[in-house]
């Protein structure tokens, strides 16, 4: 039996067509997904949309359609952007499902019913775009604390969830489980700044529009984002109030929540509390990542610095967009965008660093075995400093990928590379190649950088699945299984390698950021 392993990311908002800094989330969980497969492990990946809420209803009827018209289209559109960035989900779920509108109403039931949830009335300061109520002394500026736009006074009859009953239960849980919140410095955030000073009710249904979950003993009620958005983790999964599916079973809790960092409240306070209640476990890990900033603002479109994938990948090909956004993300700060930065990563590091590597040595191979795989002879030391760097790899990006470190476990794997490079430049195969009595020497260099390659493309999976591909390809081995990587023999003897193909080639700057800026004006 493998061991289980359940990724989630939050759902994108079906309000607009989602731009980079959204889809560098699902393509960090697709990373982590394909990596936990390729290691092992059974793994489920939920994505989708969150589709409910005024929002929805202002934007339907300002294209003059019904709320499901426009989230249907939306869905779509989301939906393509994650395919076009090749995220391997295993299900994209929707909240205007019918069997998920079901559960989410007795879920509401459920926690009315055992008194979690009671009618009251909520008087606050509202705003509109994040359709959420804040007291005085959380406003920044006098302006809302997410999203830095106007408020305005408002009230309403609605429902709220008892935070107090559980706020010393959940502080207890996060002091007793230290990976529950990452990185460490928003763990201390979420207890020093919400939870000691105590947690207010929490409002969990709205009057002032009908487009969600109606609230079944009470319809003038619809119920609020945080209770039918959230609920998605569990009720795709087979949750319902009276009964659960095999797979709930086998896959909750959770192993890992990835969202914003702007949205760990939501699942490290309001998520964790509604399981409590309803006697569930918490998810294993939330990890609250940065953003990703165009220069050094946050990405908007009053600021006019949207730049979406799809574009980008139309520019630059997707494993080229995919390298880039997990790449340039540090762990628990946030990263820059910039067209001028893609284009040099990708001329160092994908057509220099990797590209020209395994082009020159499959041309090498070809030019002097006639692209037949040779049997190495007598390892030396420069070839078992090499082998021995290539080996501990694993291991290496092994521990990165635990602690969720994906940029640094890329540069451990780009390090073979690097190193291959180096190696070239010692053991000068167009030297060794002029006198046959090197031919020998020659096989094990050869051998030395192939296998090294392939053991560096079999990790590339989880980043550059194409581009692995491709170098797989090239090689003329389907032997890419992470098993392989135990030993230094995996590609046979005797094959014959098919023609180098470049991986990427390299962009001239000037030329691109003026086809670049034609396109955007």
């Amino acid at each position: 039996m493998k061991e289980k392993f359940y990724i989630s990311t939050a759902i994108a908002y079906t309000s607009g067509k989602p731009h980079i800094g959204n889809t560098y989330e699902v393509v960090l969980a697709d990373v982590i997904a394909r990596y936990k497969r390729l290691v092992g492990f059974d793994v489920y990946f939920q994505t989708g949309t969150d589709e409910h809420g005024i929002k929805i209803e202002e934007k339907a009827r300002e294209a003059l359609v019904n709320p499901q018209e426009y989230v249907d289209d939306m869905a779509l559109e989301i939906r393509r952007i994650w395919d076009v960035m090749n995220t391997s989900y295993d299900k994209f779920v929707r909240t205007t499902n019918p069997n998920h509108e079901e559960v989410v109403a007795n879920i509401f039931k459920k926690l009315y019913d055992q008194g979690d949830i009671y009618l009251g009335k909520y008087e606050g300061l509202y705003c509109t775009p994040c359709e959420s109520f804040f007291t005085e002394t959380q406003l920044v500026d006098g302006k809302c604390p997410d999203c830095g736009r106007e408020v305005h006074p408002a009230s309403e009859e609605a429902y709220f969830l008892r935070m107090d009953k559980y706020a010393h239960l959940l502080e207890d849980y996060i002091m007793s489980h230290p990976d529950f919140i990452q990185p460490e410095s928003r763990r201390n955030e979420i207890v020093n700044n919400f939870i000691k000073p105590g947690l207010q009710d929490l409002c969990v249904s709205r009057t002032s529009f009908k487009w969600g979950v109606p609230v079944s003993f009470n319809p003038d009620h619809v119920i609020y984002v945080w209770i039918d958005a959230l609920s998605n983790y569990i009720t795709f999964l087979g949750y319902n109030t009276d009964s659960v599916s095999d797979d709930f079973k086998k896959y909750w809790p959770c192993d890992l929540h990835l969202i914003g960092k702007d949205i760990l409240r939501f699942h490290t306070i309001y998520w964790p509390i509604i399981l409590m209640a309803l006697d569930l476990p918490l998810p294993k890990k939330v990890f609250g990542h940065p953003w990703l900033l165009f220069g050094n603002d946050k990405m908007s479109k009053s600021k006019g610095n949207i730049v979406y994938a799809d574009d980008l990948v139309e520019s630059f090909g997707v494993d080229a967009v995919r390298y880039y956004m997990v790449h340039e993300m540090p762990f628990s700060n946030d990263g820059t965008f910039t067209y001028e930065l893609l284009i040099d990563r990708v001329n160092t590091d994908l057509a220099n660093i990797l590209g020209n590597l395994v082009n020159r040595t499959i041309s090498m191979a070809k030019k002097y075995f006639d692209g037949v795989v040779v049997e190495p002879g007598t390892y030396l030391d420069i070839d078992k400093d090499l082998i021995d760097y290539v080996m501990s790899v694993p291991d290496l990006v092994s521990v990165k990928m635990d602690e969720l470190k994906v940029s640094e476990a890329i540069d451990v794997i780009f390090e073979i590379f690097k190193r291959c490079n180096k190696y070239i430049d010692e053991t000068t195969p167009w030297v060794l190649a002029r006198d046959e009595s090197n031919k020998d020497r020659l096989a094990t260099v050869m051998y030395c950088l192939l296998e090294s390659i392939r053991h560096g493309a079999v990790l590339l999976q989880a980043v550059l699945p194409d581009t692995a591909d491709s170098i797989f390809k090239q090689l003329n081995t389907e032997n890419r299984y992470y098993d392989s990587l135990s030993s230094f023999d995996g590609l046979d003897y005797g094959i014959v390698l098919n023609d180098p193909t470049p991986l990427f080639v390299r962009i001239d700057k000037d030329l691109k950021l003026q086809e670049l800026n034609k396109k955007d004006n």
